[in-house]
């Protein structure tokens, strides 16, 4: 049996928006498993408050950055390279969200969001590559609304079937290197993005569609993610494991 204490001892992970939320959570369960994090975020304030939560003395470096510029990119791999030399887990994590109907979207809107959640996961990606170790892995951080349609989604839904989309292409193209490429798709996780975009009025109407019968937390979404980064799941690739409470594939009583 797997020591979980020890279980990613001497391997490095990057948490791409890792100052709260899933990263953050994740930041958490992965170094209290033994490894070293890189997290980033675009508030240096909200970092530092995030790396003295985090308690794990050099076992965690916070760059500041935003995943969307390719050249805030290029300084974060320059960092990891410079502090610990190599990457054994990307967590493609940062995104944001954006609900309304398509008519209302902009041009400047699309831009945000796609910037963030496609071409920030997309470089991300790419970037890192040269410091992710054979056999290493990638998680993106996708959404259950690859699943199932949501109205107002347009946008934020088609960003998400975009990076699954980049994470099967990917587990083909890094089989030669045994690098696996999952994605997550968390449903309704009781985080400060979903409060921000969900008011409390429609809590209870969400809830009952979710077999489950509660919102899901973040740590149920770290779990997931450290489980896909283990050697538990060597043989799991190019899937995307959906975790919604039931709300996808299951009606609530």
């Amino acid at each position: 049996m797997t020591n979980s204490d020890t279980r990613f001892s001497g391997k490095t992970v990057l948490i791409t928006g890792g100052t709260s939320g899933m990263g953050f959570s994740t930041a958490r369960r992965f170094l209290d498993e033994g490894a070293r994090v890189v997290i980033t975020g675009r508030d240096r304030g909200r970092l530092d408050e995030a790396v003295e939560d985090l308690d794990g003395g050099d076992r965690v470096l916070a760059v500041r950055g935003d995943s969307a510029d390719p050249n805030d990119l290029d300084t974060l791999m320059a960092r990891i390279q410079e502090t610990y030399g190599r990457l054994d887990v990307v967590f493609a994590n940062a995104g944001v969200s954006s609900f309304q109907p398509i008519g209302d979207v902009t041009e400047a809107e699309f831009d945000r969001v796609d910037g963030i959640n496609f071409k920030g996961v997309y470089f991300t990606v790419q970037k890192a590559l040269p410091l992710l170790v054979d056999g290493g892995a990638i998680i993106v951080n996708a959404s259950w609304t690859l699943h199932r349609g949501l109205s107002g989604s347009t946008l934020y839904a088609a960003t998400k079937a975009a990076v699954h989309g980049l994470t099967r292409a990917l587990a083909a193209e890094l089989g030669p290197r045994r690098i696996r490429v999952n994605s997550v798709s968390p449903g309704y996780i009781a985080t400060a993005m979903f409060h921000d975009a969900v008011s409390v009025e429609d809590h209870e109407g969400i809830v009952a569609n979710v077999s489950a019968g509660r919102f899901g937390t973040s740590e149920d979404v770290s779990g997931a993610v450290a489980f896909l980064a283990s050697d538990e799941a060597s043989y799991v690739n190019g899937q995307d494991l959906i975790i919604d409470g039931g709300l996808v594939s299951s009606i609530a009583a």
